[in-house]
């Protein structure tokens, strides 16, 4: 689907969305597709409220216009604007309709500007029209709907359109990957994934390294979550350069990518266990902003990792009472096999030090705590630096890709002593997500850093199952605003 911002005549599209308001009042183009007062007389009748989420088509000649209920003037919020574009969206899809002119940027969201409504519009669209059909023998009919032109010439809609564009394409990019089957997605594709991206552009290049390398690394708790299982672990190495100053520091970007976690010998309970094949989700958010990256051509140095790994309980698994030692030669108590998410990450934090990076930023499904926490509308966010801290929670707000910060103080480094080791890999009962947090804190020492965890973010459950692609809009966008 083609995507732009143009004041195109509205008679030329096959599919036009129009708004009206609970006061009875017509945007603009309502107005000017009203000349036989078909909008007025369904106001008139009531069978037209205005309210939100209100969706009424009909159709004026060859032309299919869909009258969206956009509440009070000015009052429509951000979650509220993406509900009605996404239901116009459905609307239109029933249709023949091969060109849209989607005049909602006559809608005001609150406190918003024209460059987030066509943000929001075109990212609502992008959801929408998602299918995963890749494993099905009959494929998902295809959309007829071919170009979705926004109504205005306005420079920054225009902004907007790439940007939004861009993202979507890095969000699908990471429902894509998060949605393969482990049998499929194992360490190894994860990997290829990542050459793959290097073949779209000079900018970027791509290393693996393979057990062999951990292992003259010293990065012995990351081998020991992979001892496992027969497929071997793969750290995936992209690396963007397209910054003004060769030499400026790089943003480091670390996914973790368990391509399925049965939990080791602290094996999962089996109901919902096919769903951790999503353990791997934050190494796909990660893929999916360097492919973002890759199409934006931000003038950045940026490197996205891919820490991949499987967790299984075979005759060679790591076990509870393990003390293994890590990259930067802290030991770790394992006290629960199930808890490797850190082990993963830690010795890959230590890694990247090499890069002596600007910042670096970990995603990861870490935690069943940050669930509990927050729920699955919030990632959690921890970081020892208030300022990238800040600067994400920023990129949060203006994407509505939300995060809140948990704290992070000495207190929780208490709940991982152990009498055996430097650390013990979980904290106990209280504070899961922060002790997990701070966990990693400790390989973290030669950096700004921030972690987010997206265990209650990452995929959706139930009959809507599947990846959502989240955090690739709030990193997206952080990386944006570096460049202003």
């Amino acid at each position: 689907m083609k995507y732009s911002a143009n004041s195109t005549a509205l008679s030329q599209a096959n599919a036009v969305f129009v708004a009206v308001f609970e006061d009875g009042t017509l945007s603009p183009s309502a107005q000017q597709l009203d000349t036989q007062n078909k909008i007025s007389d369904l106001i008139k009748s009531g069978d037209i409220s205005g309210k939100i989420d209100e969706i009424t088509a009909f159709r004026r000649q060859n032309q299919h216009i869909i009258v969206v209920g956009a509440g009070k003037p000015g009052e429509i919020n951000e979650r509220q604007f993406k509900q009605i574009s996404q239901k116009a969206f459905q609307a239109v899809k029933a249709t023949s309709a091969q060109t849209l002119v989607n005049a909602l940027t006559e809608v005001s969201i609150k406190d918003r500007d024209l460059y987030w409504n066509v943000r929001f519009g075109l990212e609502a669209i992008a959801t929408e029209s998602y299918v995963f059909d890749r494993f099905k023998s009959k494929k998902t009919d295809p959309i007829k709907l071919q170009n979705v032109i926004f109504h205005t010439d306005d420079k920054q809609a225009q902004l907007a359109v790439q940007h939004a564009v861009a993202i979507a394409s890095g969000v699908k990019s990471a429902r894509d990957l998060a949605n393969c089957p482990p049998n499929v997605c194992n360490p190894s594709y994860l990997a290829a994934q990542a050459k793959t991206l290097e073949k779209r552009t000079a900018l970027l290049t791509a290393a693996v390294l393979g057990e062999k390398e951990m292992a003259e690394l010293g990065m012995h708790a990351y081998l020991g979550v992979s001892q496992g299982s027969k497929n071997e672990a793969q750290l995936a190495v992209m690396t963007y350069k397209n910054h003004p100053n060769p030499h400026a520091k790089p943003i480091v970007l670390v996914g973790k990518g368990l391509t399925f976690d049965a939990g080791g010998i602290s094996l999962k309970p089996a109901a919902d266990m096919d769903e951790m094949k999503y353990d791997m989700c934050g190494a796909a958010s990660i893929f999916g902003v360097m492919n973002a990256l890759v199409e934006l051509q931000l003038p950045l140095n940026v490197i996205g990792v891919m820490a991949g790994c499987e967790n299984l309980p075979d005759g060679n698994a790591y076990r509870p009472g393990d003390i293994l030692t890590a990259m930067n030669g802290l030991t770790v108590e394992v006290l629960n096999t199930d808890a490797e998410g850190r082990l993963v990450l830690c010795d890959t934090l230590t890694y990247v030090e090499r890069f002596e990076p600007e910042c670096v930023i970990d995603v990861a499904t870490l935690t069943g705590a940050c669930v509990v926490a927050l729920g699955q509308h919030n990632s959690g966010l921890i970081a020892t630096d208030d300022a990238l801290a800040e600067q994400l929670l920023q990129a949060s707000q203006q994407t509505q890709d939300k995060a809140w910060r948990l704290p992070l103080s000495e207190e929780y480094q208490e709940q991982l002593k152990s009498p055996f080791a430097d650390l013990a890999n979980i904290g106990g009962r209280w504070g899961g997500a922060i002790t997990a947090g701070a966990f990693l804190s400790n390989f973290t020492k030669k950096y700004r850093w921030a972690h987010l965890d997206i265990a209650g973010t990452a995929w959706l459950q139930g009959a809507n199952k599947g990846a959502t692609g989240r955090p690739v809009g709030l990193l997206t966008q952080f990386l944006i605003n570096q460049c202003r």
